[in-house]
């Protein structure tokens, strides 16, 4: 059976061409039309539809009001809102009163509405699904409006940064923030959550995203070798450099540079990234000269590097020197409102890209992957959805039969549906206080009034913090003059 869209909008050439592009979608949408709010609402009463595309602006009444009163009397039913260039907060208005996702009239954006409708139907799918695993609310609750812009997130999407649980939510908040930033940010999370594709958004949404963007894997080199990648050298500075060569540095001068696996890097070359990073210079192998660079650096590890500091694998001041700007990513076990939704967006992008039909998954596969824990994160479930689309048949309803073996084979995690997805913005902002508040404390020694003035705020806006989160009071120094008073 078609899925069923309902398009309420004034314009009948909008009308037209929304037709035509979901009539020939892949698979295609059975699509009805009517030109104002009140005809939408009779129409929605007289006959079951999928979900909704709304205009914003209706000749009756206005679509937030229409969307108003669609959430009163159909309250799952996926609400795709139209709204014109440069009004983005209508957009984020929408998103407030339930809208389950929006699309800016501008530019092509014909070409992303089959998209974002099906991730509003599978986003309502999975809430079926969460509330039949002992979360029956999770069903009413609209898309969570806390974390990125509007604006933002829609200039990610394209680049596959897909999901809006509140965990996720959070890490592209921050990495909003770091856009607008020259600060030095670090990228933290499990192999596989996507911190490679966040870091090459932050430089393409910012102020040098005209400049160069140049990647390296620090795991990937002998120390030797990714010290001439990273540096350069100069003609015999070592054996077979018969000629001089400049390192990543000095090629990215003028935009990015993005470090992945920092963790893995000796502590050699650790003292050696420190100063470049102080002096904003670098010294090719075998120079006695230093070239100044204009590079703003990004990092990214798998590894504690707290526990590598403890363990004397990793310099304190280079941590400090990274850790401007600290963005964690989620693993993927704690975004399960996500889970479906990436799904469709892999099967979607790699049909396309193999010239294949996505095929479609069954309610009991659908089942199994959000149950299961992803210990390959994003990229294990985008591997997942490639090769299903490259074994099933076009079109094909794939069940949990088709699925890999260790995702059939896995025991269920009792609740990894939206298990931390859901969690309240509080909670999760209160995790990453409280981890950043102990971190400072162990860099000044337990000294409250040098962590307070490392963190920008007063000693006693310092203590009330850690009352009130419950951050356990340590010393390992002898206290200060100031602290005795206290």
């Amino acid at each position: 059976m078609s899925t069923r869209i309902l398009v309420v909008d004034d314009d009948p050439e909008v009308i037209r061409l929304i037709g035509q592009v979901l009539r020939s979608a892949i698979p295609p949408f059975d699509v009805e039309a009517v030109g104002s709010a009140a005809a939408g609402l009779d129409k929605l009463a007289a006959e079951p539809f999928d979900g909704v595309l709304l205009d914003y602006r209706l000749p009756d009444i206005d679509g937030l009001a229409c969307l108003l009163r669609i959430r009163q009397t159909y309250p799952d039913l996926p609400v795709v809102v139209f709204t014109g260039s440069g009004s983005e907060e209508v957009a984020v208005e929408a998103m407030k009163l339930g809208a389950s996702d929006y699309v800016v009239k501008h530019g092509k954006y014909l070409t992303r509405v089959a998209t974002v409708l099906r991730e509003a139907l599978g986003r309502s799918e999975l809430q079926r699904i969460a509330a039949r695993h002992g979360s029956p609310d999770e069903a009413h609750v609209p898309t969570s409006t806390a974390g990125p812009s509007a604006a933002f997130r829609e200039r990610l999407h394209a680049a596959g940064v897909v999901g809006d649980s509140p965990a996720f939510a959070l890490a592209l908040a921050l990495a909003e923030r770091a856009v607008s930033s020259t600060a030095t940010v670090l990228l933290t999370g499990e192999s596989g959550t996507g911190k490679d594709v966040l870091a090459r958004a932050i430089h393409e949404h910012g102020a040098r995203a005209s400049g160069p963007y140049l990647a390296q894997n620090c795991a990937a080199l002998p120390e030797t070798l990714l010290e001439s990648e990273l540096f350069g050298h100069v003609r015999g500075a070592f054996t077979g450099a018969d000629r001089a060569r400049r390192g990543l540095f000095e090629e990215a001068s003028g935009g990015t540079l993005f470090l992945d696996e920092i963790g893995e890097t000796s502590l050699v070359l650790q003292a050696k990234l420190l100063r470049v990073l102080e002096e904003r210079c670098v010294r090719p192998i075998g120079s006695s000269d230093s070239r100044p660079v204009d590079v703003r650096v990004l990092a990214a590890t798998n590894t504690d590097l707290l526990r590598a500091i403890d363990d004397g694998r990793f310099r304190r001041d280079l941590y400090y020197r990274l850790n401007v700007f600290p963005v964690r990513l989620p693993a993927l076990r704690e975004r399960g409102d996500d889970i479906l939704r990436l799904a469709t967006y892999f099967l979607e992008r790699f049909a396309t890209d193999e010239g294949k039909v996505p095929p479609r998954l069954e309610p009991d596969a659908l089942e199994l992957l959000v149950g299961y824990a992803w210990p390959g994160n994003v990229r294990e479930l985008g591997n997942e959805m490639h090769r299903l689309v490259l074994c099933a048949e076009p079109g094909e309803r794939v069940g949990a039969s088709r699925l890999a073996g260790e995702i059939v084979a896995a025991p269920r995690a009792p609740g990894v549906i939206g298990r931390d997805a859901h969690r309240p913005l509080r909670e999760i902002v209160n995790e990453v206080e409280i981890a950043e508040i102990n971190s400072r404390l162990r860099e000044h020694g337990y000294n409250r009034s040098q962590t307070a003035k490392s963190l920008g705020i007063t000693r006693e806006a310092l203590w009330a913090k850690m009352k009130q989160l419950g951050v356990a009071v340590r010393r390992r120094i002898a206290p200060t003059a100031e602290e005795e008073e206290q």
